[in-house]
């Protein structure tokens, strides 16, 4: 009679049957309520499939739970002879500006000798040493009072761990990865930037990232027009699913005055990370547009200006940046610094030398950042000194020149160079990395606009 079954029904039995029979030898022997176990059978394809019924449950937790309730007492007592972990006791200290780590060591009962033999120790326990306001740093003992562990937490995602051992203390330096979520956010700017910024849900230093994208092609100060629109993919970071910050802006788009503009996130082979445009080109430009954020034009370049103080017709060979006093002045691009100090009217000066025929300058400073001397060298963007009103200025601004072969150029029209584009040889991988991130961008501003539309 068996032969007439296929053999995939009669292990399906044959399995039923074995978790029936368990049951019922482990169950109490006592009555108890008859629990029914669906079995699905698919007489056409021969599949047997057990259905995830709440009975079936009920049967299996009391499978388990009856052979747990049987343990032999050889297994309980093995489980008894187990030490217990050592309780430790931790005091939290908040590292404020101005502790130091031998104050922290006796605030929390120790002396310098203990702390000497901590930072001495193997790994990354010298690292202890540097501290920095904000950070938290917790001291563990044990029943004897002895310090056994060092906890310093420098932020959500990363901590020093210092743990002694029977050789003296060991750190270990502990980087939690977060979990990364990609975001969609748009404006259209009614009044500024930074308004619309924050009507789309992002932060002033993320607004920033996106200004620092377009700054070699659009001046925030000139070139912003009420009904320009941007949209961005960006990551949001979360740890134990807990938002802790934003990561990269990955993809962005900016449409300025009927000109569209696209960056995307590219690290290349080297890891150096840069933005580019869609097809290869740098983002980034030999020189920046303008070296002070957000600044007023005050007065533009003209060779034909009337000087404001000496009241006589004199050439402005620059563009006069307003802004508060002690606003960060950045180098427009890379070079030599030709001259940090006085010259004349011009005060507290900057000028710098880029490759062989531009030379920029920067006048009227307050005050030189901090390692920026004549003959030394800068970096495009870094910070060379700060708005103020030396010289014959009539109020905080900074005069910049733009000079190419030593003629003056206006710094607001002038072309500016490309950086170096995507190399040829590493094309392909840029496509392949960055072609999914541009068609998320472009998905995310279709679906908005076909919402738009609809008056969603």
């Amino acid at each position: 009679m068996f032969n007439k079954f296929p053999k995939t029904h009669l292990a399906a039995a044959v399995v039923i049957g074995a978790v029936v029979g368990t049951a019922m030898m482990l169950s109490p022997s006592s009555d108890v309520e008859a629990k029914r176990m669906s079995v699905a059978l698919d007489l056409t394809s021969g599949n047997t499939q057990l259905l995830d019924t709440p009975e079936l449950s009920q049967v299996l937790e009391d499978t388990a739970t009856n052979s747990a309730t049987q343990a032999s007492p050889v297994a309980v007592e093995a489980l008894a002879d187990v030490p217990a972990e050592p309780q430790l006791n931790w005091s939290d200290f908040e590292i404020k500006s101005g502790d130091t780590l031998s104050a922290l060591f006796r605030q929390a009962g120790f002396n310098d000798g203990l702390m000497l033999s901590v930072i001495h120790g193997e790994g990354d326990a010298g690292d202890l040493q540097h501290l920095y306001a904000g950070e938290t740093i917790s001291f563990a003992t044990n029943d004897a009072d002895e310090l056994v562990a060092i906890n310093l937490q420098r932020s959500r995602l990363e901590s020093l761990k210092i743990e002694r051992g029977e050789e003296g203390f060991s750190g270990e330096k502990v980087i939690q990865e977060p979990e990364i979520r990609l975001t969609y956010a748009e404006a259209e700017i009614e009044s500024s930037l930074f308004g619309a910024g924050q009507r789309a849900g992002l932060t002033d230093k993320l607004t920033m990232e996106l200004a620092g994208i377009f700054g070699w092609d659009i001046d925030f100060v000139l070139d912003i027009r009420r009904g320009d629109t941007f949209s961005v993919v960006y990551e949001e970071l979360y740890l134990d699913g807990e938002k802790i910050d934003n990561g990269r802006i990955l993809a962005a788009s900016f449409n300025n005055d009927d000109r569209e503009l696209k960056a995307v996130f590219y690290t290349d082979d080297d890891g150096v990370s840069a933005y580019y445009t869609p097809d290869g080109r740098s983002m980034r430009k030999a020189f920046l547009r303008t070296p002070v954020d957000f600044a007023r034009i005050s007065s533009h370049f003209n060779l034909a200006r009337r000087h404001p103080v000496l009241h006589r017709i004199r050439a402005h060979k620059g563009t006069d940046y307003a802004a508060g006093p002690g606003t960060p002045i950045r180098a427009a691009g890379d070079g030599k610094v030709l001259l940090a100090g006085r010259k004349g009217g011009y005060g507290n000066t900057v000028v710098l030398q880029h490759g062989n025929n531009i030379t920029t300058l920067y006048a009227h400073m307050q005050g030189f950042a901090r390692g920026v001397r004549t003959g030394g060298r800068v970096n495009q963007g870094q910070v060379i000194g700060y708005v103020g009103s030396s010289g014959l200025a009539t109020g905080p601004h900074l005069h910049y020149e733009f000079r190419v072969n030593g003629a003056p150029r206006n710094p607001v029209t002038v072309p500016l160079p490309d950086a170096e584009p995507i190399p040829s040889q590493e094309v392909a991988r840029f496509e392949t990395a960055t072609q999914s991130l541009l068609a998320q961008l472009d998905t995310y501003r279709s679906t908005s606009a076909i919402a738009l539309a609809r008056g969603e």
